[in-house]
């Protein structure tokens, strides 16, 4: 138990559910997105369906179900569950991963990265082109990455041309095959692109590699080999205060690309929910307990099943996740905090294929906590509360770096400890 003399955690492991969004934001209709809700449409949309009703009552026991309405997951009592719940708001301007990471580290992103709604400028593509040696391009619009690769995939295998394209997000990104075009030379190609879209103010570049041949009845699929290539965050965030007191940092999945390597110590790279759940088992079994994050983005509730608007695989991706609390559960010990969240929503209810300007649910877990739970967070008026959060954990005191957002909830979940009394000093 972490009693007021102790200062702080061994260990924090934070886990974001990549597009698990929990109802829309105030400025929402400014996006498009008014009456987008994750978590919320997608219970609906089961009921409509006549599709089983979710079944998530471990993540249900900590008030998932109090954070926004939910189809099938009643609201739990303080007393009769554990853990704790919240949302927050995006003070960010956009709804894309990068603006919503960085901003739970602290960095509220104030100017939106451009998006290309028409395509990106001839002449800078055909810098791109000369630059590469490339044959040329196909596609150079807006799409959905699997519907781009329906329709060009064929000429690109026989052309050489890689296929462009972008979305309502800021993003440059092309997909390639990797057998007749190559994963190294895709790769090679994309961080060519970062340096234009560095001029852009572009947020990502991201290799979309895929395998496949219809003719011989093997449809185009795309992988895991997936790389993304960042804009460096602007400024410091909390990950680097961790760093700067000798907190290890590690990411799994997408994590250290997001942030362009600044302020992750290590990252290993996953194959999509599964891979990931597993290879954080494996390090929170191996970390043995010192000052340690453990960051991983689950990134097939995105990437899967809210971009295409697969209602009944998001559905399962959640109550698989639901039925690995448990075990996460057993792994943690006495001065270890567990936090989940999200980046940004991607209803896949709602019409597009694109994200959703939506608040972020908030669920936390410590066997250090001392009342019944679950104890309601309310709701934050940043993503950055989470950085803020985790800083507090492991550093036993505020944030000391200028100009990040975030106000620390860590008093809430354990009130009469000495993290409360460092929070209202």
């Amino acid at each position: 138990m972490v009693g007021a003399q102790e200062k702080k955690f061994d260990r924090v492991i934070w886990i974001v559910l990549d597009g698990v969004g929990s109802g829309a934001l105030p400025d929402a209709k400014e996006y498009g997105d008014e009456g987008s809700n994750t978590l919320g449409n997608l219970s609906r949309a089961l009921k409509i369906r006549n599709s089983p009703d979710l079944k998530l009552p471990n993540l249900a026991k900590w008030g998932l179900g109090n954070i926004t309405p939910m189809h099938g997951i009643s609201p739990c009592p303080q007393g009769q569950g554990e853990g704790a719940f919240g949302r927050a708001l995006e003070k960010s301007a956009g709804k894309d991963t990068t603006s919503g990471h960085w901003e739970m580290a602290g960095l509220v992103v104030e100017k939106p990265f451009v998006t290309f709604p028409q395509g990106f400028p001839k002449k800078v593509v055909q810098e791109w082109i000369q630059e590469n040696n490339l044959p040329g391009i196909l596609g150079n619009k807006p799409a959905s990455g699997t519907e781009i690769i329906k329709e060009f995939g064929e000429e690109h295998v026989k052309s050489g041309k890689p296929i462009l394209y972008t979305s309502a997000d800021s993003v440059w990104q092309v997909a390639a095959h990797e057998e007749t075009f190559g994963l190294e030379r895709l790769y090679k190609i994309c961080k060519s692109a970062r340096k234009i879209c560095d001029r852009l103010q572009v947020s990502r570049v991201i290799a979309r590699p895929f395998v496949g041949n219809p003719s011989a009845g093997e449809p185009y699929r795309r992988t895991y080999h997936r790389k993304d290539y960042s804009q460096p965050p602007s400024k410091l965030t909390f990950l680097n205060e961790l760093q700067k007191h000798g907190v290890k940092t590690l990411g799994i999945g997408k994590i250290s690309a997001i942030y362009a390597g600044q302020g992750i110590s290590e990252n290993i790279d996953s194959e999509g929910n599964t891979d990931g759940i597993r290879i954080l088992l494996e390090q929170i079994h191996k970390h043995s307990p010192q000052p340690s994050l453990i960051y991983c983005n689950l990134i097939d509730f995105d990437m899967l099943y809210g971009h295409r608007r697969d209602v009944d695989g998001f559905a399962r991706a959640l109550e698989e996740f639901d039925q690995v609390i448990p075990m996460l559960k057993s792994t943690l010990k006495p001065k270890d905090l567990l936090i989940i969240a999200a980046d940004h929503g991607n209803d896949p209810t709602f019409r597009g294929t694109d994200h959703t300007r939506e608040f972020i649910p908030i669920l936390a877990y410590t066997p250090a906590q001392e009342l019944i739970g679950p104890i309601d967070l309310g709701t934050r008026q940043s993503f950055g509360d989470i950085g803020a959060t985790v800083v507090e954990a492991l550093l036993g005191h505020t944030s000391t770096l200028p100009n990040l957002e975030g106000k620390s909830f860590l008093s809430l979940l354990l009130p009469g400890t000495s993290f409360s009394k460092k929070a209202s000093a």
